[in-house]
């Protein structure tokens, strides 16, 4: 089997592509320094998948440690890396510490790559890279916008690096995934996002649901959109995780046109966030508690998918619906609230 090396394999996205990659053959080792991911996640990953999944807890920060692991597993024919810091909000409060962890680990993974010669790899970018983009439904040849945040612009950074890295390296083959906003939880709920107050909507709507929270805020009703407030195109975890295994496939076999390609991640549908706390109504059968706060720093007002292009060369489709997402989602929220529970406070 071919060996892939997953950074921030305990993260939500890192979690259901290690998932997918071992359904379709692959063997896969993950570095995740915790700092931000789960064990919880490699444990409900070893459920599904029925094997143990080897983590290396090492800070990609520091090169020493990272060549340790490249060394440790000559066998590796590729790299996904997700390892980043990933909250608009925080990285708007604190833009050094994005910088620093997102950016130096990327070089770190690269001159690993180079070293080692692991000549496949997978770079888990955004669609943030577009900012106030009004090229709608959005497409990989649009032009990159400013950057609405640090994080963003950590992301257009990362895109750079990888490219120039690999006009310089002809026979590395780099894959930039641009995708949407990835929600919901794996369909058998042993694995889903396990940040308790995590900033991204989907979570904060459950939290607000299930008494986590006592109201959800959404940030702005008087945007120029259909309602108010702003569009996201939301594509379920599990097809953004088959995409980064079809990424692999596609250039393991040597499909690409060329040596790095960009490919967007979304349905292809914007709904805009109170058309999404609507459907998680309609699914749950909860009402749900929110408010009409300020406009959030940092958002872009509208932004979703033009998917032709991983749709043609990728031969991927998304599989989930609006309705999917919000269920698995909803079930996942409540997974954790009976584990919650189980738990017996020590003596």
């Amino acid at each position: 089997m071919n060996k892939i090396l997953v950074t921030g394999g305990c993260g939500y996205i890192g979690g259901h592509t290690i998932v997918d990659l071992i359904q379709n053959g692959f063997d896969v080792i993950s570095i995740d320094d915790l700092s931000r991911g789960s064990l919880k996640m490699l444990a409900g990953i070893e459920k599904i998948v029925g094997r143990p999944i080897k983590n290396y807890k090492v800070d990609l920060c520091n090169l020493d440690d990272t060549e340790a692991v490249f060394s440790e597993n000559p066998d590796l024919v590729g790299v996904i890396h997700f390892a980043a810091f990933k909250s608009v909000p925080e990285s708007v409060g604190n833009p050094l510490l994005y910088f620093k962890n997102n950016l130096n680990s990327l070089i770190n993974i690269l001159q690993c790559a180079e070293d080692f010669d692991v000549d496949n790899f997978v770079f888990s970018s955004s669609c943030s890279v577009y900012g106030n983009t009004t090229d709608l439904p959005v497409s990989e040849e649009a032009l990159l916008a400013e950057p609405e945040s640090p994080y963003a612009r950590t992301k257009q950074m990362g895109e750079a690096m990888c490219r120039d890295f690999t006009n310089l390296h002809k026979d590395f083959n780099t894959i930039l995934l641009r995708y949407f906003n990835p929600v919901g939880a794996h369909q058998s709920a042993q694995i889903g996002e396990f940040a308790d107050l995590s900033e991204s909507v989907v979570p904060v709507i459950t939290g607000t649901a299930i008494g986590k929270r006592p109201v959800m805020n959404v940030f702005g009703n008087d945007y120029d959109t259909r309602d108010g407030s702003c569009v996201r195109d939301y594509i379920h975890v599990s097809d953004i995780a088959n995409a980064h295994t079809r990424a692999l496939q596609y250039i393991i076999e040597d499909r690409n046109k060329s040596n790095c390609e960009i490919f967007n991640l979304g349905t292809g549908n914007g709904v805009t966030v109170l058309e999404l706390i609507d459907a998680f109504e309609k699914v749950s059968g909860q009402k749900l508690n929110y408010k009409i706060a300020p406009r959030r720093p940092g958002d872009v007002i509208s932004v979703y998918a033009n998917n032709n292009k991983a749709k043609k060369l990728l031969g991927w489709e998304t599989k989930f619906s609006l309705e999917d997402m919000m269920d698995t989602a909803w079930r996942w929220e409540n997974v954790l609230a009976e584990s919650k529970k189980k738990v017996v406070p020590a003596v």
